[in-house]
Formats: C-alpha cells, structure tokens, sequence
C-alpha cells in the first residue's frame, strides 16, 4: 500500500508540474506579439484546451494497474503522463490508448496475457485502499468484482458519472467499435447505454482527433434536464468540444412554448410534410388576379397574369430557393415592362438604330422602376421574401392556406407562433426551400462589424488607461501585472476575429454541420427529425442510442430500419447492452411484467445485482395523496441520495415519466399506475420508464385497483 500511495503522490506532482508549465504558456501566449492574430489566437486556444484536460484529473486521476505475464506493469487513469527524463515513457496510460484495453476486458476465462488487474479506491488525492483480481481463478466473475458493484450501489448525486473505472466488457467493445458509419446501441434501462455512447465520443475525439475536433461532436438528448445530467460526463473526461442540444434546439433563437397534440406531432413527423411544405411556398408565388397598373412618368403599364406566370416559370426553373429566386422572377416582369414601356414611348421618333437613345431610355425605365412603390409592392405581393416562422406561422393558423397546401385540417391551431417541438424541423426544412434573404443578411454582419468595433474601441481604451497607471505605480505594485495582463487579453480577444468557442459558434449557426452525432433516446425522433439531423452530419458519422420498447411517440421509430435506411443503408450497425447496472433484481422483476404486457418479444435486461428490498404498493384516496407523498419525501429526505416523484400529467407533487428518461434516482415513487397506463396506447411504455428510474427503493400510491403488472408489489399501509 505504501508503495503504491507514493507512486500515486507522484503522478499528482507531475500533474502540478505540468499545469504550472501550460499555465506559464498560456500566459505567454497571451502576451506575444508576434505573428498574425490567427496565430496568436490559435496558440492561446490551444494553450487554454491543454489547462482544461490537465484540470480534470484531480478526483481519481489513477485508478488502477495492470501486471501482465511477462513482468510488465502499467498504471491506467483519466489522462497520460509521460516522464520527459526517460525519453517520454508513460507512466500513467491514458484509458483510452490501446494498451489500456485490457483493463477492462480481461477475465479469467481469457486473460489476454495478463496476471493481475488491480484497482485503486481514492478520496481526492489519496489512495485509500485497493482490490486485486487475479486471472485463472476458477471463480473469477467478470461482472461482479467489488469495484462494479460498489460503483452501482452507490447514492447518486446530482449528474451522471462516468463509469472509466468500471467499464464492462460487453460495453468497452462498443466504445472502441472502429465503424465510420452509424452505430446503433440498443439497450433497455440501467444498460449503460448513455454512459457508453459519451464514453464512445471521448475514444473517438481521442483517436481521430485531428479529424473531429474543428467541427465537434453534437449530443442531442430528449429534454434539457437529462442534458445537465449527463453534462459533465465528457468533461471530467478532458472533452470540452461538444454541443449539447434538445431536438427544440436546432433553429437558433427559436423557443419552444406549446405542445402538439399527439395527431398533429405524428402528421408533422412524417415525410408527407415534405408535400406540404412545398406546396406552402408555392402557394406564395402568386399570380395576379386583375392587371396591376404601374404609371411611369408619361405611361402606365401593367403586369398582367401571363407576363407574371413566364416569371413565375422561369424563377422556378432555375432551382434555386424561393428567396434567392425572386431576383429572376423580378428580373423577367422588368423586362417585360421596360420593353412595353420603351415601345410605346419611342413609338414614332426613336429609331431602332438609335442604340444609345434606347440604353437611356432602359435605365431611366429602370432607374423609376427601382423607386416605385406600387411596382415593388406588386413584388412583394406575388414574390414575397418569406423567412421560415412567417411562412409557417401563416401556414398552421389559416384553413384555407393549409387547405391549398394539402395539409390536413388536424394541423391548424389559433396562435401560429406558438412554437412546438414538431415545428422545429418543418422550420428547419423551410430554411432550404427558401433560402437566404440577402438583404438582411446583410444588415445582421453590418450590425455585427459595429458590435465589434465597438468591443475594440472599449478594450483599446481600457489598454491605454491600464497603461496611464503604471506610470502613477511603484514597481512593487504586484496588483499591476495582472490587471495588465487582462487588459492585453481584453484587447486581443476583440480584434477583428472571432473567439467564440466551438459550442457558441456551432449553436449561433443553423448551418454549422459536425464530424460525429451522439442521438440519444433515438427512439422518440420522427422522419423530420431525421433530416435535420443528416444535415448536420454531412459525414453520417453517428451513435444512435435507444430502446424501442421505451418508445412514447407515434412519429417515432418503429424499427431502426425505418429511419435510417433512407440515409445510410448498408452503413449501420447494431450492437445492444443485456446487463442493467441500475436497477436491482426486484424491481426489474416488476418492471419485466409490465413489459411483458406490451412488449412480449421484448427480452428484459438482467440485473447484475439484488439489494434485498422490496418494492411496495400502498392504496390511498384522492384526500390522502398529498400527504402521502409529503411522507415519502421526509423519509427520503435523511437517507443519502436522490428521489422523485412521478404521476400522470396534472397530479400535483408529480412529474411525468417522459420528463425522467435518462435519468436515474435511488429512491422513486409512481403515483397512480393505473392512469398512466390509461394514457393512451403508449401508457405501458410509459409505466416501464417511470418503474425503472429507481436504483434502489421503489414505491407505488394507487388510488383504484392495482394492475394486474404490478400484483407482485408487496402491499403496505
């Protein structure tokens, strides 16, 4: 033990050493002058990445050993180490290089060459205690060794931990699964399948770094509590490259306000909504009803309904988007006009050998074309530029609009900016079929230039006062150099360049597209979404997790061939997770009953563990429900760990089990079972999320009969 704390105590003070060396680095870096400002921006963000992996370590930066056979031992942690007086010869392997692998797969049935695996329990910085396994053991159990184990039955606190120390190996084969296509890990509840995808992510940005890291990873997730769960999970891993969004989050600056009602999410997660969509912007191309009168100086002309459709017909050949085409549609009705105009005007006295008398004529006819009102509001009329939430606002909350695209009446709604989640990629969708409307474009980098001079101008002033002090200061003032130092970064960083991280830069842009996707919960996002999340993996480069027994939606995946066949046919593959590490026997014992129900193919995860206490069911009225969960949360509130209460919709005290997925407590209580089942006809489903939410004590309030799925619970009360 001794031995090993030393050896632990000094891979802390190499870590310091190190800090102290890229922290001076970055300071340096921060005051250079030469080269260009990329440079120097490249070299400070560089020098900034390196500071955030080292201080990641500090809590269980070693934790364990490997000896192999022929004499070898290797120290295995977060990060590596590497002793610069020895020719760079690691002395702490970071878990993701290869011969750390054994680390995890090893077992007594095939040792892979090794003779001991041992793993260290610390506190901080110190090494408490260790637990050896010796390989060739007749009893050796992969899964059970004291380490798993006390890992699961540990409370829970708040976020999702990462499991380095205790990946399994059923889950380290699909962490290091070299695919370069989509790979798809089913799982039901407690398998891991979360922990393992961010795990794969942080293997990935490892070995294919130089490949990913420019763009970065995206982590899509269900809701924006499972995302703060799982939040530090990659950076207590040395990642920090990666954007985390909710399928609400894909169309910047949009906020969703409104729920769907389950017939118009199913309609608007079809493909069909494709029709519709562009149905809608066609509608928009209008033709005139009646001639429109243009009265230019001595004349009026008029843009009737053929010289409107040949526009109409030509801007649409083009293919362009539905902004961006508008400039040949305009193009063709001025055409039409000036050459009308020019006619009638020069009719009598302007030859057509007079080539300069018609030039000034044409300009002048454009030039007052330019400037009319009534011409560009006949544009606008019959071409309008439309932005996204406008065309479909417009589109949800007209009958008739909606009738003229061919959607179906259950889509209409009273506010048509009561954004909805199912809005968010027939918005996405709209922005491809439109396009770009120039002229505010235009204005937005305007806007942001002055921003930007202005930050500039602040900092420069900011230097210059910074630099006025010093002359009033001794040289012993220490307080100086730093202020000086912030003030030089201040100015530095709002030059005429952007220092945005990765994250803001990639969420500011709808158009900003990712070398590798992690899709969780993957079951629940329709054909829509789908698209929008091709888009933004040109690569097709993705980890897709799920459980399609879990699935609530009726826009969601039925089969996992379903949704992705259409992009990536023969680039998916499939692996899935058999052991829940969550939930104990008995409860997993009630669960696999409800399951059962809905789901017969369906084979429940095994629990690697039993905790020996049983769940229960108590039967209290409406009255008695309040304080009965009142009750619940006093006993739960001096015992260690989390808890929740989950119920139907609209029961006070309670959250929704859609609202829980992903997410895990040591302590929950269902209320009312039975009207989560009557819920609809994903009620089942969402009974068997809500049950195995739980680590370790499970409890049931119900107000009717028990059902039948649940007649094992031990009654109480």
């Amino acid at each position: 033990m001794r031995s090993e704390r030393a050896y632990v105590a000094d891979l802390y003070a190499r870590l310091d050493a190190d800090r102290a060396r890229v922290k001076g680095a970055f300071t340096a870096a921060l005051r250079g002058t030469g080269g260009t400002v990329m440079e120097r921006d490249q070299e400070v963000r560089a020098r900034h990445k390196e500071m955030k992996r080292l201080e990641v370590a500090d809590d269980g930066l070693c934790f364990g050993r490997l000896d192999s056979l022929d004499g070898e031992t290797h120290y295995i942690g977060r990060i590596g180490i590497f002793d610069e007086e020895r020719d760079f010869e690691p002395v702490l392997l970071d878990w993701r290089a290869p011969s750390s692998r054994p680390f995890y797969t090893a077992t007594g049935a095939n040792a892979e060459g090794m003779r001991r695996r041992r793993q260290f329990h610390t506190n901080r910085r110190t090494l408490v205690d260790f637990t050896d396994e010796v390989f060739g053991r007749p009893d050796a159990d992969e899964r059970g060794d004291a380490a798993l184990l006390a890992a699961v039955n540990a409370p829970r606190g708040e976020g999702m931990r990462d499991i380095v120390a205790t990946i399994q190996a059923e889950q380290d084969a699909i962490i290091r699964l070299e695919h370069p296509g989509v790979l798809v890990i089913e799982g039901g509840p407690g398998t891991g399948k979360t922990v393992v995808a961010l795990h794969r992510v942080a293997y990935l940005l490892y070995t294919q770094r130089e490949r990913m890291e420019r763009h970065g990873v995206l982590v899509v997730g269900p809701n924006p509590a499972f995302l703060n769960h799982i939040g530090r999970v990659l950076p207590s891993l040395g990642e920090s490259d990666v954007v985390f969004m909710t399928a609400g989050d894909f169309v910047p600056g949009m906020k969703v306000t409104a729920e769907d009602p389950a017939d118009a999410a199913r309609l608007k997660g079809s493909l069909k909504m494709l029709d519709v969509l562009a149905a809608a912007v066609a509608d928009r191309q209008r033709l005139p009803e009646e001639p429109i009168a243009i009265g230019l100086k001595d004349i009026t002309v008029h843009i009737n309904s053929e010289t409107a459709e040949w526009a109409r017909q030509e801007a649409r050949d083009t293919g362009l988007p539905h902004n961006e085409a508008r400039a040949t549609f305009v193009e063709i009705v001025t055409y039409v006009l000036t050459e009308r105009a020019i006619a009638r005007i020069g009719k009598g006295w302007l030859s057509r050998e007079d080539k300069q008398g018609w030039e000034d004529m044409r300009s002048g006819l454009l030039k007052d074309l330019a400037e009319d009102e009534r011409f560009l509001s006949a544009m606008d009329e019959l071409w309008p530029v439309l932005t996204p939430r406008s065309l479909l606002s417009s589109l949800l909350s007209s009958a008739d609009r909606l009738a003229a695209a061919g959607g179906d009446p259950a889509l209409l709604r009273e506010d048509g900016e009561a954004w909805t989640v199912s809005d968010v990629p027939l918005l996405d969708e709209l922005h491809d079929l439109l396009g770009r409307d120039k002229i505010t474009d235009m204005t937005r980098e305007r806007a942001a230039l002055e921003e930007r001079k202005a930050e500039a101008a602040y900092a420069e002033a900011v230097l210059d006062s910074m630099t006025n002090r010093q002359d009033h200061m001794d040289d012993e003032d220490h307080l100086f150099a730093t202020d000086l130092l912030q003030a030089e970064d201040l100015a530095f960083r709002f030059e005429e360049h952007d220092t945005r991280t990765l994250a803001e830069r990639a969420t500011a842009d709808r158009d900003w597209t990712y070398r590798h996707v992690v899709v969780d919960e993957a079951q629940e996002l329709s054909e829509m979404d789908w698209r929008v999340l091709m888009r933004r993996c040109p690569g097709r480069s993705f980890t897709v997790v799920g459980d399609l027994a879990q699935r609530r939606t009726a826009a969601g995946a039925v089969t996992w061939a379903d949704m992705l066949d259409p992009y990536v046919k023969d680039r998916w593959v499939y692996r899935s997770l058999t052991v829940n590490y969550r939930t104990p026997a008995e409860i997993m014992a009630v669960a696999a009953r409800v399951l059962a129900e809905f789901a017969p193919d369906v084979q429940a995860p095994e629990s690697v563990r039993a905790n020996g206490v049983q769940p229960w069911a108590r039967r209290v009225s409406e009255a008695e429900l309040p304080a009965a969960i009142e009750e619940f949360a006093a006993a739960e509130a001096v015992l260690d760990g989390t808890s929740v209460v989950i119920g139907p919709p609209g029961v006070p005290g309670t959250v929704p089990a859609s609202e829980t997925k992903g997410l895990e407590f040591d302590s929950v209580l269902v209320v009312a079972p039975e009207r989560i089942l009557a819920d609809g006809p994903r009620g089942a489903a969402e009974l068997y999320v809500a049950l195995t939410r739980a680590t370790q004590r499970l409890g049931v309030l119900h107000h009717g009969p028990l059902p039948e799925a649940l007649s094992s619970l031990q009654p109480v009360g």
